[in-house]
């Protein structure tokens, strides 16, 4: 990244975010990540807020440390969210300060995304953007309307489209890949030309996520193009039945995969965390799907998993669900 990207991404983060010399940011991401790096301490830096640094997540110490300081703004990803809106002392801790909250990382399920503005009385503002464009790419704003679920608009001086595999551009509502333009496209890959090129090609990075744009302009993330399960010939996307786990109340965190098979090449299958004290079974899981969904969408196997691999932001890493009695999803 050159010293314009970020520059530029840290304009917009502040104008998105509304951000003010008063502000206090909370700094539980970590600082060699671009989302941490550029939208927490470039961003409070640059206005001369104050960020309050928090070494290792936990939900019961970031609603201490959010009512200690009286953080005002909250960057994330959607497991932070999830456990903070699922504490159950969460009462105890006054947040009334929170303006306004940044999520990125991965998709935010709609069923949190509601709780949690409901639970805080504080706007959330799904972003969108990856290590490639600075990050931010693309974000809702406080100034138009939220659904929840999309990823909003293009910051200015950025353009985003939705094209084919020979790179035209779909109608809006058609999916496709997702791809961008602008001030906030790296430079390149450090020492790895070929990388490059086939990243960056006409000026446009190509993200390999999946999205759709509506007739208002907003975008929404389907998926990453390697996520999408082909059963049978028909495309499954996981987050889409990721999002119908989530509305199950004994569900706290869900991932789904494709696991090979004899017949379809892949089956649908996920792994679930339930909530503390939640007993739901598999089998009442695969119904609740079931009803919600097409036939060839509701996972076929679902197993039960204490916690699900994560990154050091917080992300699930699907390639290290490991199914029971079975090879890396």
């Amino acid at each position: 990244l050159t010293h314009e990207n970020i520059r530029r991404n840290i304009d917009e983060g502040v104008r998105v975010l509304g951000l003010g010399a008063p502000d206090v940011v909370f700094g539980g991401l970590p600082l060699f990540h671009s989302f941490g790096q550029v939208m927490g301490l470039g961003c409070a830096v640059a206005v001369g807020a104050c960020l309050t640094l928090m070494s290792r997540f936990d939900p019961a110490g970031a609603l201490s440390l959010v009512a200690r300081d009286r953080v005002t703004v909250f960057l994330g990803v959607p497991t932070m969210y999830g456990l903070l809106l699922r504490h159950p002392e969460r009462a105890r801790y006054d947040a009334s300060s929170l303006r306004v909250c940044l999520c990125g990382g991965s998709p935010l399920p709609v069923a949190v995304h509601t709780g949690f503005e409901s639970a805080f009385g504080c706007a959330v503002l799904e972003g969108y953007g990856l290590s490639e464009s600075s990050p931010l790419a693309c974000v809702n704003r406080i100034d138009r309307p939220r659904v929840p679920g999309t990823i909003g608009v293009p910051v200015d001086g950025v353009e985003m489209r939705v094209v084919d595999r020979d790179g035209k551009e779909v109608p809006d509502g058609e999916a496709g890949e997702i791809v961008i333009r602008g001030h906030n496209v790296m430079k390149g890959y450090w020492r790895r030309p070929e990388a490059t090129a086939e990243a960056v090609r006409d000026g446009w990075l190509h993200t390999g996520d999946l999205g759709t744009r509506d007739a208002r302009g907003d975008f929404r993330v389907v998926d990453r193009l390697k996520d999408v399960v082909i059963r049978g010939g028909f495309n499954v996307y996981p987050r889409e039945v990721e999002e119908v786990l989530h509305l199950h109340p004994d569900v706290a965190e869900a991932a789904v995969l494709g696991v090979p098979h004899p017949v379809h090449g892949q089956e649908v299958a996920a792994a679930v965390v339930l909530r503390p004290g939640r007993y739901a079974s598999p089998a009442e899981l695969r119904a609740h799907v079931r009803e919600r969904v097409a036939p060839y969408k509701y996972p076929r196997r679902i197993w039960l998993a204490d916690s699900l691999p994560k990154g050091p932001t917080g992300k699930v890493l699907k390639r290290a669900i490991v199914p029971p009695g079975g090879e890396p999803g």
